[in-house]
């Protein structure tokens, strides 16, 4: 999330939620929605919204996502 402060130098928020999510998704081992929604407060749909919305469209990202079986579907930046 960018914002143009005072003397027009591009500005980030290095505690918002959204920073805390990308963290996540720059790990090795990546997040699953859960995790994400127990970081942020998130329901699951606000998380995937981020993702298409914020993250891919916005931002431009690429995420990939694999899924173990029987286990949770794991979300990485590529």
């Amino acid at each position: 999330l960018l914002k143009v402060g005072v003397e027009g130098k591009p500005r980030t928020r290095e505690n918002s939620k959204q920073a805390t999510v990308l963290e996540m998704l720059h790990r090795p081992a990546g997040a699953t929605i859960p995790q994400i929604m127990e970081a942020t407060g998130w329901q699951a749909h606000t998380v995937r919204g981020t993702f298409a919305g914020a993250f891919k469209k916005r931002l431009g990202l690429t995420l990939t996502s694999d899924k173990a079986e029987g286990g949770a579907r794991i979300y990485r930046i590529a």
